[in-house]
């Protein structure tokens, strides 16, 4: 993995204009983040139509068009992780288009979620829960898109958030029990 210092240097290199640096950037970071797309899509349908690839690029290519004062390597990633949620929830939304009332069952949220076949039903309720979660514990909310969307082990959210990893597991378990809730609430 790039030197996190590096990463940090050219984000703000990018951020002051340098497009220079942003074109450094990429080859430090793609690896990473082609890693992290194809593990989120370890659980996903074989016949998904948004394939990892497709993904990360559609993620660099709006954050490129984006105004970001960015700060750090951590703050890149946390953005990556929610321009990759937001992305496959505009994909699950599009295909639901046409389902819509065909009576979808309600969802629980499972702590293996990640390794299931997770439907574009379920990716829009999780969104809808996340949202919600955010609005009072945002911290909690970006651990879960960062372990769930993002794909992040405990050592790489370390690493990012700069918690230690009893705080992340207690945040994490605490979290997932909320979205439990929250999601059996609206079933």
């Amino acid at each position: 993995m790039p030197d996190s210092e590096s990463i940090t240097v050219l984000l703000q290199q990018w951020g002051g204009g340098d497009s220079q640096a942003r074109d450094r950037l990429m080859p430090l970071v793609y690896d990473e983040l082609q890693r992290l797309a194809r593990r989120a899509w370890s659980g996903e349908n074989a016949g998904h139509t948004l394939q990892p690839t497709a993904l990360v690029h559609e993620a660099f290519a709006r954050l490129v068009d984006a105004q970001v004062d960015w700060q750090d390597r951590a703050h890149f990633y946390a953005l990556c992780a929610r321009m990759m949620r937001r992305l496959l929830i505009n994909h699950a939304e599009s295909r639901n288009a046409a389902k819509r009332g065909s009576g979808i069952a309600p969802l629980t949220w499972d702590d293996d979620l990640a390794a299931q076949d997770a439907s574009f039903d379920d990716v829009l309720s999780i969104d809808q829960a996340l949202t919600q979660l955010a609005t009072f514990d945002p911290r909690k909310a970006e651990l879960i898109e960062l372990q769930y969307f993002a794909g992040l082990s405990f050592r790489e959210m370390s690493d990012v958030t700069g918690l230690s990893s009893s705080t992340l597991d207690r945040e994490l378990r605490l979290a997932r029990a909320w979205l439990k809730t929250a999601l059996s609430a609206s079933a």
